[in-house]
Formats: structure tokens, sequence, C-alpha cells
């Protein structure tokens, strides 16, 4: 039995890679808008209700913790069973944990609200990744499209959520629900849920070396992403002296990159090969982050924080193709691994974070990322072909 998406019934098999994935990227850029509100939220926990950096950074903790942890065995029952309902209802749930998460008051409960929203990441992303890729087929490109949308997602967090913040506070993180209901609704309006019941069988042999590999690099990825999206709003308005207006266009540039990076990081791949544009984004970041470190003024590094979202975000799609090549029997697995455990285990670094900026402030923070994708150039060494 295939899986029936909007996607496939919409759109023919030769169909553009947008047409073919527009559904699972506009869910994609939905579900992962509410990872992308945690860190955009974390400076208004900080200034408006006097938050410190390791009580603040533990919300991205719990986000990390909740969408992290579940998701491989989330991935290993989507691939014993016809789980496709968790993908609306993932996100569903994500989206009214964080929403609800500004309006409570105590810490205890905003952390477990956003335990939850990171719950529902995790039941999002097996699903949809196996859906997607099944829609993708063996187009890099069409993956990208896919992966594009969960940062297209972090994009738009902090463009709608910093006006709504400014002018509301912590408070303004319920108007973001009902996108959540929304979408959640159209999925399962389009029968991208089927009903329970065995997947069709898989040939292959899964390759778990090259696969732990790959996850490594992407944990490595993940302790880049979080601690950039954490503190680079902070780290202009404490260190470069700039406003919030200008703090969140650094964000909001960081995220433009990294829909740039993605949709580039496809089309690299069916070009020169998926292990190949892994190891060009991680030799490229490395110098990007270093200049961004060291640059002075507010105006100038915007464009570095744009390159930084491009050369981090070049081997991301890449990534959760090559996952499923590698594992061809366990796709939710894979997608699950990639992700959701790894790209979300960055956030279990979160604290350690909060500590150096505490003691050495948030370019301290920017100082320790500049030696961390030194691991994956590294590690990208042993990569191999599926």
């Amino acid at each position: 039995m295939t899986l029936t998406t909007p996607a496939a019934d919409t759109a023919p098999a030769d169909a553009s890679p947008f047409r073919r994935m527009r559904l699972w990227a506009a869910a994609h850029a939905v579900d992962d808008m509410y990872q992308g509100l945690v860190p955009a939220c974390v400076p208004y926990f900080v200034l408006d209700r006097g938050y410190g950096y390791v009580a603040a950074t533990g919300l991205t903790l719990a986000a990390a913790i909740g969408s992290s942890i579940p998701q491989p065995f989330i991935g290993m029952a989507v691939d014993r069973r016809r789980l496709d309902w968790f993908a609306p209802a993932g996100v569903a749930l994500a989206g009214t944990g964080l929403g609800l998460a500004g309006v409570a008051g105590p810490y205890p409960l905003v952390l477990a609200l956003i335990f939850l929203s990171g719950l529902g990441v995790a039941m999002f992303h097996p699903a949809a990744g196996k859906g997607a890729r099944e829609t993708a087929g063996d187009s890099a490109a069409a993956m990208s499209v896919f992966a594009a949308g969960g940062s297209v997602g972090f994009f738009l967090a902090p463009v709608l959520a910093t006006p709504a913040l400014m002018a509301w506070g912590v408070g303004a993180t319920a108007l973001f629900i009902p996108p959540a209901v929304l979408i959640a609704f159209v999925m399962l309006r389009g029968r991208t849920r089927t009903a329970a019941g065995p997947v069709r069988h898989r040939t292959g042999t899964d390759r778990w070396g090259p696969f732990a590999v790959l996850t490594a690099i992407e944990v490595v990825r993940s302790m880049l992403w979080v601690g950039i999206i954490t503190f680079i709003e902070l780290y202009w308005i404490r260190h470069l002296g700039s406003g919030h207006a200008v703090a969140g266009i650094a964000l909001a540039g960081f995220m433009l990159g990294s829909v740039v990076g993605t949709l580039m990081g496809g089309r690299l791949a069916d070009r020169f090969g998926a292990v190949r544009t892994t190891r060009i984004g991680g030799v490229a970041i490395v110098p990007l982050l270093v200049l961004l470190r060291v640059v002075p003024g507010e105006w100038v590094p915007l464009l570095l924080a744009l390159a930084v979202g491009v050369a981090i975000n070049i081997p991301f799609a890449v990534l959760v193709k090559l996952a499923q090549d590698y594992l061809p029997t366990r796709p939710g697995t894979a997608a699950g691994v990639t992700l959701g455990l790894a790209m979300s285990a960055g956030g279990l670094f979160a604290p350690a974070y909060g500590l150096i900026a505490e003691a050495h402030g948030p370019e301290g923070v920017f100082t320790v990322l500049c030696a961390v994708p030194v691991a994956a150039v590294v590690l990208g060494v042993f990569l191999k072909r599926p």
C-alpha cells in the first residue's frame, strides 16, 4: 500500500519539485515555525519576565528534549505501521503548546508547555519525512523543497514574532495557534492520513556505520544552529550595541540564508553528489563564523549572518536524503533521527551556552561556536557514497 498525499494526488510524477512537494513543504514550514519561535521568544522571556540566561536556555532545552529523544522511537513505529496521522496531529500539538506557553504564568508550566510543543514536532517529522520521500523519489532537489519548508518556518518565526512580541510581550505567542490548527485540518482533508496497516515492502541493505557518521555531523550542525539562533539577537543588542529592530533583522537574515542554503544544497547534490555537497557546507562555515565574530558594527555583520545561514544549511536536505539512502528499509527512522533527534540534540547544549553567556556574554558563545564546525569537517572525511 502506497502513501496517499495531496502532493502526489494533484501533481504528476514529472511535475516540478515545488509542485510535487508544495503541501509537504507548507506543513513543514508551519511545524518548524514553532521550533523557531522558541529562540525568538527567549530574549523576551529574559527582558519581560526577568529570566536569567540559564533559565531562558532551559526553555530551549525543554523544546529539544521533547522534540529529539522521542523521534527515533516514533520513526520506528512509523516504519512498522501506517501512522500518517501523526504528521497533522503533531503540528497541531506543536502550535498549541508553544502558543499557550507565552500566556502561562509559572515557570514550570511554561517549561511543560514548551516540552509538549517539542513532542508535537517529534510526532510530525518521521511521518512527514517518510511521506515526503515517497513523493520526492530519488530527487534531492524535491527533498530540498520539503526541507526548505522547515527553513522557511524558522525564517518566518522571528519575522512574524518580533513585531508582535515587541508590541504585546511574550503573551503574543497565542496569536500563532491558528496556523497549526489550519494546516492540520488541510492535511487531514487532503488525505495525508491513511488506514492503519503494514507499510509496503522495501528492499536494500541498511548501512549503520555511515549513518552514524552522518548523525554525528547533523548533531554538530544542530549545536551550531541552536547557539546562533538563541544568542544572535542578544549578540547584536548587548555586544554590537544595536536596537531590537536591527537584532531582529540579524536573526531574520540568518533564517533567510538558511532557506537559500537548503535549496542550493539540493541542487548541488543532484549535480555533484550528496557526500561532496555535505563536505562543501562544512568547510564553508568555518571562516564565515570567524568573520561574523570579529567584524565590528551593527550593519556590516548582517551580510555575514546571511552568509552563515546559507553555509550552515547547504547540507540540510542532503543529509535527510542521504540518511534514507543509508537506511533504505527504515525511512521513518532515518527521518526521525536526522530531522528530529540529531537536529534537536543541539538544544541539549543550550544550558552550557547559557553558562558561557553568564560568564562572558553572548560574544563568548560566538567565540566558542567558531571552533564547533571543525568537528563536522573531520567527520565529513568518513562519509561514504550510498
